[in-house]
């Protein structure tokens, strides 16, 4: 087996909408740089996700030199979006968290409304002290995420991805598979493991930042939605919930919080410390 690498790098610069990748990335202390640091909210502040408007996995953000984003989507006319100016925040909920950001305006409102065909707004987080805290039950005092569901990071590992798509060529919507590391949106991916082999996983290094795994992913029905169609199936929920079910969870991926900032690079090496 060859020594384990990192084989892809992955940023969410909005929430739920498409991913970008890149062949190097910047760790912060809260997530990768242009990671999940904007967000869709509805009209009660509450964040938007694919679980309710899959539509959002058609939607690329491209981040630009100035902090700004260019939106783009099938048969939409590009939006350029520039960074809000924090005259006002806005309260917004994620997952019953409350996280000040600000409003993108106007254009941008009317832009994702279109899309989504429901009343919606474009926030953005602008500052650290308006970082989330993570859950404590897996964090160190002061640790924090922006707007990623819960943890910094999301790494997995292609040999289980294969292995996944193993057991669902077995089962009954085998039609469904192989399914794409897409569908889990993770911010690294890591070739030369055996599979499973994050199960076992406390601490390792990626490149030169090390970084500590908090706990296995829980995976939703965002899994089950064709990041290239936003059309959506069974697997991988199905599969998983016969194969990969720990403490109540459907699992796929481990979260990582980092230890230090640094930068991590297509080609990293990936070293199991504890």
């Amino acid at each position: 087996m060859i020594d384990p690498v990192i084989r892809s790098v992955h940023v969410h610069p909005v929430k739920s909408l498409r991913a970008l990748s890149l062949t190097e990335a910047e760790v912060q202390p809260w997530g990768l740089a242009h990671d999940r640091r904007w967000a869709v909210v509805d009209a009660k502040g509450t964040v938007m996700t694919q679980r309710r408007h899959p539509r959002m996995a058609l939607v690329s953000a491209e981040p630009l030199p100035d902090g700004g984003l260019r939106l783009t989507a099938p048969g939409r006319e590009p939006l350029t979006v520039p960074v809000p100016v924090p005259s006002a925040t806005l309260t917004m909920d994620i997952f019953d968290q409350a996280v000040e950001t600000v409003p993108a305006g106007a254009a941008a409102a009317a832009w994702f409304s279109a899309w989504l065909e429901d009343d919606a707004r474009l926030v953005h987080l602008d500052a650290p002290e308006h970082r989330r805290p993570i859950d404590p039950a897996y964090a160190l005092p002061g640790e924090t995420v922006s707007l990623a569901d819960g943890y910094p990071l999301l790494i997995a590992a292609s040999a289980s991805l294969d292995a996944l798509n193993a057991l669902i060529a077995e089962g009954d919507h085998a039609h469904e598979g192989p399914l794409p590391m897409s569908r889990f949106r993770p911010n690294l991916v890591v070739d030369g493991t055996a599979p499973w082999a994050e199960d076992g996983w406390t601490r390792l290094s990626v490149g030169e930042v090390t970084f500590r795994v908090a706990k296995p992913c829980g995976r939703c029905v965002v899994t089950t939605t064709d990041q290239a169609t936003a059309e959506r199936g069974k697997e991988p929920l199905r599969t998983l919930g016969r194969h990969r079910r720990l403490n109540g969870k459907l699992v796929f991926g481990q979260n990582l919080v980092p230890e230090h900032t640094g930068t991590v690079r297509v080609g990293d090496p990936v070293k199991v410390l504890d």
